[in-house]
């Protein structure tokens, strides 16, 4: 049912290996997107690895072979992925938004591609990639401007809590279907009393001899109507010390008796990503269904929210340097006073405020990219960059309709798509206040 993947070296720096041979194949059949290709001669003669110019200084804010902090691997499966979005996913999109999700096809044929579980160890079934690799797909999905596909969720935020936590038995049966995209997953942690406090989840799991019952309902779950498994976030001591010593985690699969999925939940946004309600009513689930150990559920989550968090951030920067460049486009062919408003002052001077702005955010999400390999990045950082970065996200996806006039008020162009994408980006992954919340404690040392 899994296919072999070829192995990514961790060390972001390798030029080598299977990964490396798995997408020259993949790129060798079309013409690469823009690439900065500058270079410098050694004295011997022999060419120089090519100059990778930063953000700022690049030709586009999209360009391939930019950023100090990727490799020539990473160019090569961003050009593999670029290619997967805008042949699979771009001309069908639209389609997928009146229907409120993507087609399953479109999860195997990402699976097949290398772009599920990219960073989920090999030898649990995953590709092997670091997270730089799985960014580059992050960073696509949004430069195609299409936020239907939850594959980012699926393999960069639940399956880390099966990889990490989840047992040898659990590992080998979820992981490879994963990866193939024949399994689809989602986190149910919202619930409609208890978003940003997670210590006030009230769907409870209750022990009948070996094996558990639960009851309870969730809300907003991303990928709730195509899910197969849900990791589920419940209560199952209500007598601890403190409510975040009784949670637990467990893996409920669809078609479990007692569980049900509720409607599609009718967003101004992501048209195309399915949110659905869940439902929990007397589910009885082996003892099997436990991931990790009894009441070291809330540990789990302050380990993983980081990672999601910074994922979020480095998404919002991208879809900014897609606004940008969408924007750039449309104002050097809109014409108004016999010109393009292009060579209108003002339009200049908001063009140069955004890209400093967006090159500023850039820089700060590489530099805590590259914390987070290196295992570096705190809970306080990451929660900087979620906050900085979706709050610029709406900030440049306001100026941009602005600057579109009326036609940025039309859903048929891409920037009003994007507009209304971003406002979701300050609420989930746990609110801006409460990241404010959680960096003012690092600060002044409050409980």
């Amino acid at each position: 049912m899994h296919k072999k993947r070829c192995r990514f070296s961790g060390n972001s720096s390798s030029h080598l290996g299977a990964f490396s041979l798995l997408c020259q194949r993949l790129v060798s059949s079309f013409s690469a997107p823009s690439r900065c290709e500058h270079g410098h001669a050694h004295s011997s003669g022999e060419p120089a690895a090519p100059f990778r110019p930063e953000t700022s200084s690049a030709k586009t804010l999209m360009d391939v072979g930019t950023r100090r902090i990727f490799s020539e691997d990473h160019d090569l499966f961003r050009e593999s992925a670029r290619r997967f979005f805008q042949e699979e996913v771009v001309p069908h999109h639209s389609e997928w938004e009146k229907a409120g999700q993507v087609s399953r096809e479109l999860w195997e044929k990402a699976g097949e591609q290398g772009l599920l579980g990219v960073m989920t160890p090999e030898e649990q079934g995953g590709i092997g990639g670091d997270l730089l690799s799985a960014a580059v797909v992050w960073e696509e999905q949004m430069y195609c401007n299409c936020t239907g596909p939850g594959f980012v969720l699926h393999s960069d935020i639940v399956m880390p809590y099966i990889s990490n936590y989840g047992n040898a038995e659990q590992v080998e049966r979820f992981i490879p279907p994963m990866a193939a995209g024949k399994c689809i997953s989602s986190i149910a942690m919202t619930e409609p009393g208890a978003g940003s406090d997670l210590q006030g989840v009230r769907t409870h799991a209750k022990r009948d001899g070996s094996d558990w019952i639960l009851n309870g309902n969730k809300v907003f779950i991303s990928n709730g109507r195509m899910c197969d498994l849900v990791v589920v976030v419940t209560v199952t001591d209500r007598e601890a010390k403190t409510a975040a010593h009784g949670i637990s985690l467990f893996l409920v699969e669809d078609g479990m008796k007692g569980f049900q999925k509720g409607r599609k939940l009718d967003k101004i946004g992501l048209k195309a990503q399915d949110t659905a309600e869940l439902f929990f009513e007397d589910v009885r689930l082996p003892a099997s269904a436990l991931l990790g150990e009894l009441n070291k559920g809330f540990y789990y989550l302050m380990n993983e929210l980081p990672q999601e968090r910074l994922l979020i951030a480095d998404m919002a920067i991208a879809s900014c340097e897609f606004m940008f460049e969408e924007t750039r486009n449309y104002v050097m062919q809109r014409k108004a006073f016999e010109k393009t408003i292009a060579h209108l002052q003002t339009v200049q001077h908001k063009l140069a405020e955004m890209k400093t702005e967006i090159c500023v955010g850039r820089a700060f999400l590489d530099s805590c990219l590259q914390l987070h390999g290196e295992k570096r990045l705190d809970s306080s950082t990451a929660s900087m960059a979620k906050c900085w970065a979706s709050d610029l996200q709406n900030k440049v996806a306001t100026q941009c309709v602005q600057m579109h006039g009326g036609w940025g008020y039309m859903m048929e162009y891409p920037i009003a798509k994007a507009f209304v994408d971003s406002r979701v980006q300050p609420i989930y992954g746990g609110t801006n206040e409460i990241m404010k919340e959680l960096i003012a404690r690092t600060i002044v040392g409050t409980k």
